[in-house]
């Protein structure tokens, strides 16, 4: 009688969880994705260009741009006003980020095989309408913190945008702007030079 007791006691816990198994959960490992957005091919353009119409439309393009983890309702982040973004406890493993801009209704990024608590550098990506584009893709990066002297390459490799990107062990001291937004190089080109 006792053992038939504890076994409906315990059925009765067991359905009385509020744990749905198929509500996303947050990473125990999860991904800094950082970067910044250097344009959206088809995107809006001024009627003629300057310097300050470049940055005056690029700045409106960044803010109208909505970033999204698939299946991760819950990362934290965004794009700022210069196109620097800043992703926060995105999931390991196969991840698509989808950004949307006006010209670019769902510029995915996908990415392959990225370990737990790495850190993802992408910097300077041109947003496509379907897709994205690697401004500069020797610069992307990788990066775990470990416990070495010097950064050098693990065995592992992730894929980036279709690009297979070596994954770094790096100082502990050198992950200090893993939660930083990233600052793009400027655009701006001077109308004169006077000497």
């Amino acid at each position: 009688m006792m053992k038939r007791l504890l076994l409906v006691l315990a059925l009765a816990l067991a359905a009385c969880t509020n744990e749905h198994p198929s509500t996303p959960r947050v990473s125990k490992e999860p991904l800094s994705v950082r970067g910044w957005l250097v344009d959206v091919e088809g995107g809006p353009s001024a009627p003629f260009r300057t310097a300050e119409t470049e940055a005056a439309r690029k700045a409106h393009l960044f803010q109208s741009t909505y970033v999204e983890v698939v299946n991760a309702p819950y990362v934290s982040g965004g794009i700022a006003e210069n196109g620097s973004f800043l992703l926060l406890d995105v999931p390991p493993g196969k991840v698509t980020i989808v950004f949307t801009a006006p010209g670019a209704p769902a510029a995915k990024l996908e990415m392959d095989n990225v370990p737990g608590n790495a850190d993802v550098f992408l910097p300077g990506i041109l947003l496509k309408p379907s897709s994205v584009a690697l401004a500069d893709p020797a610069a992307v990066k990788v990066r775990l913190a470990a416990r070495v002297d010097k950064p050098r390459p693990t065995r592992l490799a992730a894929t980036i945008a279709g690009l297979r990107v070596p994954v770094i062990d790096t100082p502990f001291a050198q992950m200090n702007d893993r939660h930083d937004y990233p600052i793009p190089p400027t655009t701006l080109v001077p109308i004169a030079i006077v000497k």
